[in-house]
């Protein structure tokens, strides 16, 4: 597993999962929940953001949530136990190498971790192989390739096509929503169902203005400034335009819409 993971393993990252996290609950887990005694994996948890909503959903199964960071396990484990919830166990683990037995989980959750991997279909060779059959997988990522908002701006765009460029620089892949059906079958799963969760924003939803369009897509896009001007990809001033363009979308006449897939099929 590629562990350079582009957005990078910071203070404000931490806090821009959580904000995404927190703010697309409602959109993209309202239908995620499992039954009680039933064995759950969550690969790729991160800092704990998506497992916080699992736990809630799922109080009465038993959850296993890994990372190949060992801070992020850290402070995940951190954030669920301060949450009071106690159906969620930890480890440190790479995805390509989990030292469970075959058939183990009846379920498996995998939420932003696609996108950072080089060879996704075997990653989910290597998690199919711990699904029970008739377990199910689900499975949720974006798709810059979706963002649009008015004002236009081709700044904007040049700038959100820089955080693409760098993810693929680093085998990653921040279009790959699209892309979860033909992956889901290239590993023999069956009844694919992917389902597109747009996000709208507009003036008269200010919990996205702020949660979503600024503390969470622009806040993503901003990250990768340095980077991107150190990359060649893009010159000071158009970035900036771009990022301040962004930020026009959020003001009274502003609108921004970006969508999600979220996946969920069953091994037969």
């Amino acid at each position: 597993m590629n562990n350079d993971y582009v957005h990078g393993y910071n203070p404000r990252e931490n806090i821009r999962l959580q904000d995404q996290a927190s703010t697309l609950v409602e959109l993209l887990h309202s239908d995620t929940s499992y039954s009680e005694g039933s064995q759950v994996l969550e690969a790729g948890c991160g800092v704990g953001a998506q497992t916080i909503t699992l736990a809630r959903n799922s109080q009465k199964a038993y959850i296993t949530s890994i990372d190949i960071s060992e801070a992020s396990v850290a402070q995940a484990k951190k954030r669920v136990a301060s949450e009071g919830y106690s159906n969620v166990r930890f480890q440190q683990g790479d995805i390509f190498n989990l030292p469970f037995k075959p058939e183990s989980f009846d379920h498996i959750f995998v939420c932003f971790v696609l996108e950072h991997l080089a060879r996704p279909v075997e990653a989910l060779n290597c998690l199919e192989k711990l699904l029970k059959v008739g377990g199910t997988i689900t499975v949720i990522e974006g798709d810059h390739g979706s963002t649009y908002f008015h004002p236009d701006s081709e700044a904007a765009h040049k700038a959100i096509q820089c955080q693409v460029e760098l993810q693929k620089r680093a085998d990653g892949n921040a279009n790959i929503g699209r892309e979860l059906y033909p992956l889901l079958k290239a590993v023999g799963f069956s009844s694919i169902c992917v389902s597109p969760r747009m996000v709208y924003v507009d003036s008269s939803k200010p919990l996205l203005v702020e949660g979503f369009t600024k503390n969470t897509f622009t806040a993503m896009i901003e990250g990768v400034r340095k980077s991107s001007i150190e990359a060649g990809l893009i010159d000071e001033k158009t970035f900036d335009e771009g990022i301040k363009a962004l930020y026009r979308t959020t003001e009274e006449d502003g609108v921004f819409c970006y969508t999600f897939f979220k996946a969920m099929a069953t091994k037969s």
